[in-house]
């Protein structure tokens, strides 16, 4: 198949004076997890997940505790998820994931960082097509074919295995996150991953270059500034000049 993985997501942790703002995140978004699903990770898969990548991130125990310790409480805000959707600078496409109390508050905030900066934001589904929502692992090696082969015999809905620069990279449907890294780490428990994450993964690339390299960076840091933001997707490829 050929296509270069690279994970268009904004990272959350640029600075050391952004830590505050992640630990929030993860703290609220592993509240939400363990109040729908429970507060036990053997028996929650996806707050098992939640907490893996938290910790991979550093965010401190007692963070993850308490927002735990909270859900099991049953007390608490009420955050239900929002996804909305649209262009940015350049035409990329993007995607904007959410936990909210407030949905007036957040959909005006994300639509303030469309409009200020030339941008559209659109109707679910207007870009979410143009995504695919995949399990992604990331992992040093040559033998793409081996990998492909440990992941057939344990049935796992491989959507492809790709190796670039001594890096293998596994795709597979997000529903088959655990059965792929159960796999993998079977064949070899001393697997350590550069990349082991649920994202979404864009079918095309959106070059983005000159003057909307600037907005685009403004884009990304209203984004970012927006206490209700998760996550956010692009398939922007940014092409900077040798200043930047």
């Amino acid at each position: 198949m050929g296509r270069k993985f690279e994970v268009r997501k904004v990272s959350m942790a640029k600075t050391a004076g952004a830590k505050t703002k992640v630990y929030s995140k993860y703290g609220k978004e592993i509240y939400v997890v363990a109040k729908n699903g429970g507060p036990d990770p053997q028996a929650n898969l996806s707050l098992r997940r939640l907490i893996e990548k938290a910790k991979k991130d550093q965010v401190p125990s007692h963070v993850i505790d308490k927002a735990i310790d909270k859900a099991a409480g049953g007390a608490g805000e009420d955050f239900t998820p929002a996804r909305y959707e649209g262009f940015g600078p350049g035409g990329c496409m993007v995607i904007v994931d959410c936990l909210t109390d407030n949905n007036n508050r957040t959909i005006t905030d994300v639509r303030n960082c469309f409009t200020k900066t030339g941008s559209k934001i659109g109707v679910t589904g207007t870009v979410g097509h143009m995504f695919d929502h995949q399990a992604v692992f990331s992992f040093p090696g040559d033998d793409e074919d081996a990998v492909l082969e440990v992941l057939m015999e344990a049935d796992v809905d491989v959507t492809d295995v790709e190796c670039e620069d001594g890096m293998i990279t596994v795709f597979a449907p997000h529903t088959e996150y655990y059965k792929t890294r159960t796999a993998l780490t079977e064949k070899n428990p001393d697997q350590e991953f550069e990349v082991e994450e649920i994202t979404f993964v864009p079918q095309t690339e959106s070059i983005v270059s000159g003057d909307d390299v600037a907005t685009f960076d403004k884009f990304i840091d209203m984004l970012e500034d927006c206490d209700d933001v998760q996550d956010v997707y692009h398939n922007a490829v940014v092409e900077r000049g040798e200043e930047e």
